[in-house]
């Protein structure tokens, strides 16, 4: 990969790796390290890469394993409260910080199936592969968690 592919790859994906690792970590500062590391991999990469949805792919899949191994170290932070994370992140609406609040709770598991459904689009399917997961396993997990939002968010209102 060229240093002018690599740019355009980073600027653009940047973010959703981001949001990848923060989902999965629940720490900013160990996101961080997850997306450099990720970035990283991917300048000094010599994949063969189909497209661009190949390569946001790809980089999802890294930051995931990087994250993983990541968890297993000893020392890894201890993960930011998820209305200190709240206060980091514009958000427009009171709502929002309510559900970003309630998805950050949400034990990892469920976290990252929900945020590549959701907020990056990916089918079960897609996310199953990314995930190295069935399915059915996806499946679940996004419908655990929806349950755990919906008994999280039902309990504020109340």
């Amino acid at each position: 990969m060229n240093r002018t592919e690599f740019g355009f790859y980073a600027e653009k994906y940047k973010d959703t790796v981001y949001r990848v690792a923060l989902n999965f970590m629940g720490n900013a500062q160990d996101a961080e390290d997850a997306v450099q590391e990720a970035l990283l991999k991917l300048y000094l990469s010599r994949d063969q890469f189909e497209g661009e949805e190949h390569v946001k792919r790809w980089l999802i899949r890294v930051t995931l394993n990087l994250c993983k191994n990541a968890a297993r170290a000893a020392k890894r932070r201890i993960p930011t409260p998820p209305e200190e994370l709240a206060l980091s992140i514009p958000f427009e609406a009171e709502e929002q910080i309510a559900l970003f609040t309630a998805v950050m709770a949400l034990p990892e598991r469920y976290r990252v199936p929900l945020y590549l459904f959701y907020y990056e689009e990916y089918s079960v399917r897609e996310i199953a592969r990314i995930m190295e997961l069935t399915e059915s396993n996806v499946t679940t997990r996004l419908s655990r968690a929806r349950a755990m939002l919906k008994s999280e968010l039902s309990e504020e209102r109340v």
